[in-house]
């Protein structure tokens, strides 16, 4: 599997709905197109920019003259940046906003961050006058290439991540490229998880080429680009057969039953970022998997050593702060939204590339394989 050389022209890869299809468009410089792509998809349409104070500084200017020049009058709705802005405080703000710009049903929402503006801006989008539609402008790799493609949009409860929400699906998804180099490193690298997510879960192939080209994907080589290419094709292709996780789609969960828990713990904060939480969490699904019998421990040891190698947190002792207990992070667990009557569902895996879904894991096991990590811990 090679990458090809960087192209001037933007990929496109379609999420397969039928009547509700819609297009990624990956490539660089792609903000300034974004405007007239709107007025093409909804001539006439007003549009509001949802944004968090980080991005907007950033990128809420570029944006507005986009849409602007191509003729589409806009409001900005910007609120503060964090985790703790996907709640429902934020979540009735930005639905007041909406109302009181007058945006219609004929308009249009664009969610211009990273994957908390795209679960908010989303799930007011689903809400307001019983349904808005909206484009994704994503600004972080993991928003490129896992949350801002599907149509799940979720603010958080104080019981655990993304609880509250619903499917709703943009009308497309503008994926510019350029706009992550303005990404702090700890950012990429947590978005990164995500995309060897995608490797680990189906593609064994794909995961050894992450592991002879990460430099490239870091480095915004050519590389970059098919990585997130590939992610999104995965993605789409999976969400085009499950769009609302009835069963195959809960693969996309690999590592998150764990990392949502030890998210969660962590206080939704900045000790431990999603694709942080992600990371250790994949490497506690595989760890776990190899514990079961159910892959060599060889695998598990490949993937804790190509995260750890690219920066990404692999052990519980790599969480700053104090040691979380398992009966804690087992009552989080029992809060994932895959638990089906009270029953535990993980994603495990057979192999590299061979992930599935394991319902009804006995709760012993996992409790004893948490204390196990968490003395190593302490």
């Amino acid at each position: 599997m090679t990458a090809p050389l960087r192209q001037q022209d933007p990929i496109r890869v379609d999420v397969a709905l039928g009547e509700r299809a819609y297009d990624i468009v990956i490539g660089r410089g792609l903000i300034g197109s974004l405007g007239a792509r709107i007025a093409a998809l909804k001539p006439g349409a007003k549009a509001a920019i949802v944004s968090d104070a980080t991005v907007a500084a950033l990128h809420l200017a570029a944006a507005g003259t986009a849409l602007r020049d191509a003729g589409v009058e806009t409001t900005d709705i910007v609120v503060p940046a964090g985790e703790g802005t996907k709640c429902f405080a934020s979540f009735e703000r930005v639905c007041d906003d909406l109302i009181k710009a007058k945006i219609e049903r004929g308009d249009i929402v664009v969610a211009l961050g990273g994957g908390v503006i795209g679960d908010l801006a989303g799930f007011a989008a689903a809400v307001v006058r019983r349904g808005l539609d909206y484009v994704q402008v994503p600004t972080t790799l993991l928003a490129q290439v896992d949350s801002s493609v599907g149509g799940k949009t979720a603010i958080n409860s104080r019981h655990g991540k993304n609880l509250i929400g619903v499917f709703h699906q943009p009308i497309l998804v503008v994926a510019d490229t350029a706009l992550l180099d303005t990404l702090p490193a700890r950012e990429f690298r947590a978005g990164y998880a995500e995309v060897a997510k995608y490797g680990l879960l189906g593609d064994v192939a794909f995961f050894a080429w992450l592991e002879a080209n990460a430099a490239d994907v870091f480095a915004g080589g050519p590389g970059r680009e098919f990585a997130i290419a590939t992610s999104c094709r995965m993605k789409a292709e999976v969400v085009a057969r499950d769009e609302r996780e009835a069963g195959e789609r809960a693969l996309l969960n690999l590592g998150h039953t764990f990392g949502h828990a030890l998210e969660a713990s962590a206080g939704f904060s900045d000790r431990l970022l999603h694709g942080e939480a992600v990371a250790l969490g994949m490497t506690l699904a595989f760890q776990f998997s190899a514990r079961l019998g159910l892959l060599p421990h060889a695998d598990s040891e490949r993937v804790e050593r190509h995260l750890a190698d690219v920066g990404l947190p692999t052990h519980l002792s790599d969480v700053p702060g104090g040691c979380p207990d398992a009966d804690a992070l087992m009552d989080l667990m029992a809060q994932d939204k895959k638990v089906r009557r009270g029953r535990l569902t993980f994603i495990l895996a057979r192999g590299i590339g061979a992930a599935f879904i394991a319902p009804d894991v006995d709760p012993a096991d996992v409790r004893s394989f948490l204390v196990e990590k968490l003395a190593e811990r302490c």
